[in-house]
């Protein structure tokens, strides 16, 4: 028997680490690690012992034995991994992770700006170190915790978002306290945090999204995906927001993990999409939804679509959903998985009734049509060979791409919409020498790639970075302590919450959600969540 990762790998490695025998690749060493879309278990090195499962954080990894039709196809996903990559196969000896010696004394002090995985995987890797001690505060503007993890994941994609047991078991340890309802820059300013600190982290994603730069993209019905999954995750400052979903199509520009998670959002029935945590607002508009027919739109061929092989494979097996390759496609026999599964939906023949998803190639986006609001979309050959075509639809989602947003009073790059770092200290290109104190991690670091996982090692490196630079000095000592700075947050936020407070309201949600069959019942409004939290206690956040 050997054990399989199904779809839902988050890619953290954490399987990596205790594998005795080295046969999960890409590990964070290789350099595929970077772009991979998920993890492989060499089938011929694999022993069984089962220790890859025991750790992982979302139940992907399963013995083969336990694959069911629709995970049957993960068997040969992992194997064909090895077969184009020899050079990885075999058992190999794994050497220890180094240990830093620290010899400066005194405790490491470290805000972390942001709630994310990125922000929760570095207080995670500072508070589990065993060679300075280290004490962390957690900022974050919204009552509650998560950030892409709550608000981008897909609702219908719960294995990924178990994720979230890491923040508990964070939160829960010596030196971590928290303050949710701050927003650093309005509330406090990043002179004030690094006052009563040794370091700042800024974890706070890409906010933003890329345009596409074509005439029409202003009128009302030309939306961002990033909106579109804000408002069906029920993030406080777009549950408000209204789409039309009154038309029979609609078009997503993009073929990424996020363009298959919007179509799929849109094509489903939603009484399958309630075992979520689908905001209420838009389970309601959803259900009144007209929209038959989903066109995901991608420039270039199929062998270029961003979208991972799980993801593609997890559209296909929706039993209320017809997907289709529009024009066709043919796959060679020793063609990857991810293009013999687009030849065999290609084959496919549409159910009449059925709402589709049709997954369409060479087309690139040249103008959004419409008198006052959206009424279609003109589409050009993306070899620039042969006429233009106009598609009706009623809403066009632009899904190319997410972008960071300048973070005040750190330095930025525009073009890439990043904050410019190395091993994720902070630098000032102008000066070429770093902004002290100044650190960042996650998509603010390296921009939106990756999956959940990869920021876990994104984060390990910034911390990396921290403790030498605390090591050797080169970080001020601050001038408060963090108990101040408690008292100063508390008299100008007096509705802040601590770690404590967060955990009133995530278990209020499960337990609502349980009571309607849901995974949770997510509040949406910024009073609701405070009016439970508000017994969680005061917010001196003193670590227990």
């Amino acid at each position: 028997m050997t054990y399989v990762v199904t779809q839902a790998c988050c890619n953290d490695a954490t399987c990596v680490a205790v594998c005795p025998v080295n046969c999960i690749h890409p590990t964070p060493d290789e350099a595929q690690y970077a772009r991979t879309e998920m993890l492989y278990i060499d089938p011929d090195t694999c022993i069984d012992c089962g220790a890859c499962a025991d750790v992982c954080p979302v139940d992907a990894i399963v013995p083969d034995s336990d694959l069911t039709p629709e995970t049957e196809i993960y068997r040969d996903l992992n194997a064909a991994y090895f077969l184009g990559n020899p050079s990885v196969s075999g058992p190999t000896e794994v050497a220890p992770e180094p240990t830093r010696v620290v010899e400066r004394s005194g405790t490491l002090r470290v805000a972390i700006v942001g709630s994310g995985p990125s922000a929760f995987y570095a207080a995670e890797e500072l508070l589990k170190r065993r060679d300075v001690d280290v004490e962390v505060s957690m900022f974050e503007r919204l009552p509650v915790a998560g950030g892409l993890l709550r608000f981008g994941v897909a609702p219908d994609h719960q294995t990924t978002k178990a994720v979230d047991r890491l923040f508990s078991r964070t939160g829960g340890r010596e030196g971590f306290r928290a303050f949710f309802g701050v927003e650093i820059g309005r509330d406090i300013g990043i002179e004030e945090l690094l006052a009563h600190h040794h370091a700042v982290v800024h974890a706070s994603g890409a906010s933003d999204d890329r345009k596409l730069g074509i005439p029409g993209e202003d009128l009302p019905g030309s939306v961002a995906a990033r909106e579109f999954v804000a408002w069906y995750n029920g993030h406080p400052e777009f549950a408000d927001r209204t789409f039309d979903l009154s038309g029979r199509r609609v078009v997503v520009v993009g073929n990424g993990n996020v363009a298959l998670d919007v179509a799929r959002i849109l094509a489903r029935d939603p009484e399958h999409l309630v075992p979520g945590d689908l905001a209420e607002h838009a389970l309601n508009a959803l259900r009144k939804s007209a929209v038959e027919e989903v066109v995901v739109l991608g420039r270039r061929g199929p062998e270029h679509a961003a979208f991972t092989t799980p993801e593609l494979l997890a559209l296909g097996s929706l039993p209320e959903v017809d997907v289709t390759v529009h024009g066709g496609y043919e796959a060679p026999a020793d063609a990857p998985i991810k293009l013999r599964t687009l030849a065999e939906y290609a084959q496919r023949t549409p159910r009449p009734g059925h709402r589709r998803i049709v997954l369409r190639f060479h087309g690139s986006p040249v103008e959004i049509l419409g008198d006052g609001r959206v009424e279609g979309l003109r589409i050009a050959p993306f070899a620039g060979d042969g006429p233009a075509e106009d598609l009706d639809a009623a809403m066009v989602l632009r899904s190319v791409g997410y972008r960071g947003r300048p973070v005040p009073g750190l330095p930025f790059d525009d073009e890439r919409g990043t904050v410019p770092n190395v091993e994720g200290r902070v630098i000032d290109p102008a000066e070429g020498r770093p902004v002290q104190g100044a650190y960042v991690a996650g998509w603010i670091k390296r921009g939106p790639t990756g999956v959940i996982g990869t920021n876990r090692y994104c984060a390990a490196e910034t911390v990396e970075t921290i403790v030498a630079d605390f090591a050797q000095n080169r970080l001020r000592d601050p001038a408060g302590t963090a108990d101040e700075l408690a008292e100063v947050v508390r008299s100008r936020c007096p509705e802040a919450i601590d770690f404590d407070g967060w955990k009133r309201i995530d278990r209020h949600e499960r337990l609502e959600g349980r009571r309607q069959g849901r995974a949770r019942h997510k509040l949406v409004e910024i009073d609701a969540m405070l009016a439970v939290a508000r017994d969680a206690g005061d917010i001196t956040g003193l670590p227990r």
